[in-house]
């Protein structure tokens, strides 16, 4: 079966995907739990952060769908190169965003006498940070799809992926940074159990993450051929 996207807004259903993100980690919190623990060995490999979580988003598809994976599948090089592209760009990305700053504190540096504060630093530099951060952000945000359709599509083409989840994300923005910050406030829960505790809550990032992607990978999902037979039907 031929199955094509078509890229589209996506309807962004928040409270759905947190409760089934609960609901898959109270069912398999022991599968969860030690894959998650192979991503976070995997993540200490260089360059191998994205890919691994990548990678345990593929377990979650399975998981999911009672294939029984195992957890040394999240050890999978195959989409390496695109997640090294990614980081490089944003490696670069970070470097030309400090460029400006840097130009900025060295002339300013200059300008005062004996190295004191100076103010003319401030008056640049407190709303290029807010507009950097702004930035740093909305790309983030734009680029919140990129990872399920890296793994869980086999796109391959960064600059295929990044418009595809520019197209995805249209008038969610809002949605996805709410979602971020509340299913980030409760993986955190865990710390309140002598700090230890978050290492049993974090997992739930990770599940409540692979539902939004799911659904939306869905959404645009179309059979080609059914269509086909449908347009022949009329």
């Amino acid at each position: 079966m031929k199955v094509n996207l078509a890229p589209k807004p996506i309807n962004f259903k928040l409270g759905e995907y947190i409760n089934k993100g609960f609901d898959l980690l109270k069912k398999d919190f022991g599968n969860v739990f030690v894959a998650f623990l192979v991503c976070l060995i995997m993540s200490i490999i260089p360059f191998c952060g994205l890919l691994a979580m990548g990678n345990l988003y593929k377990y979650l598809y399975k998981l999911n769908r009672n294939q029984q994976p195992g957890a040394g599948e999240i050890f999978d090089f195959k989409d390496f190169m695109p997640y090294f592209i990614i980081q490089l760009i944003i490696l670069g990305g970070v470097f030309i965003l400090y460029i400006p700053l840097i130009i900025v504190l060295a002339l300013t540096g200059a300008m005062s006498e004996n190295n004191e504060y100076n103010p003319l630093a401030m008056v640049f530099l407190i709303p290029y940070l807010f507009l950097m951060v702004v930035a740093i952000y909305y790309f983030v945000l734009k680029a919140f799809y990129m990872v399920p359709l890296i793994s869980l599509k086999g796109i391959k083409d960064i600059k295929e992926a990044w418009n595809i989840s520019k197209v995805m994300t249209k008038g969610n923005l809002l949605s996805i940074f709410l979602f971020s910050f509340i299913v980030g406030i409760l993986s955190q829960v865990g710390i309140f159990a002598c700090g230890i505790g978050i290492f049993l809550t974090i997992p739930f990032l990770y599940t409540a993450n692979y539902f939004a992607y799911e659904d939306a990978i869905q959404q645009i999902e179309y059979d080609e051929i059914t269509e086909i037979g449908s347009k022949n039907e009329f």
